[in-house]
C-alpha cells in the first residue's frame, strides 16, 4: 500500500517534468529487478581444527531466480525458513525443498538454487578449509 502511494505521488509530481507513466517503476518491476541477498551471520575457525572455517549465512532469494552455478570447497547445509526452492546439482535429480526442510550439498558439488513464484529465505551453514573462497563460479556450460 505504501509503495502504491509513493508510486502515485511520484507519477503526479513528475508529470510537469515530462516524465511519462511508462517511465515510472512499478511494484512488479521492483520484484523483477530484486537481487539475491547473502548476509554472513558468522565466520569462525572450528574449535580444535584451526585449518577449518565455519560460515553461517542468511540467504534471501526473490521469486523466479536462479543463482549462478557454483561449488564450495567444503560441505554446505541449508534449512529453508520461508518458501520453497529447487536445488539443482550436476549429475543428480533436482530436489524441491520447502520451509522447515533441510538439505546437504557435498564437497565441490556443482549446484544452483532456483525459485518459482515466491521468495525464499534460507539459513546456510558451510564448513571448509580456511583461506579458501566461499564459492567458486563455474562456466555456464557445466
Amino acid at each position: 500500500m505504501r509503495l502504491q502511494c509513493i508510486t502515485s505521488f511520484l507519477l503526479f509530481a513528475l508529470m510537469p517534468l515530462g516524465v511519462l507513466a511508462q517511465d515510472v517503476i512499478t511494484t512488479s518491476d521492483l520484484h523483477a529487478s530484486a537481487a539475491p541477498v547473502l548476509e554472513n551471520l558468522l565466520s569462525a575457525d572450528l574449535e580444535g581444527n584451526p585449518d577449518t572455517a565455519v560460515i553461517l549465512s542468511r540467504v534471501s532469494l526473490p521469486p523466479n531466480t536462479a543463482l549462478p552455478k557454483h561449488w564450495h570447497p567444503g560441505e554446505e547445509f541449508a534449512v529453508v525458513i520461508k518458501g520453497a526452492v529447487t536445488l539443482w546439482q550436476k549429475d543428480k535429480d533436482p530436489v524441491k525443498v520447502s520451509a522447515g526442510e533441510a538439505i546437504k550439498v557435498p564437497l565441490k558439488q556443482i549446484h544452483t538454487a532456483i525459485t518459482e513464484d515466491e521468495s525464499v529465505e534460507l539459513i546456510v551453514f558451510r564448513v571448509h578449509a580456511k583461506g579458501q573462497p566461499e564459492r567458486v563460479l563455474v562456466d555456464k556450460g557445466d
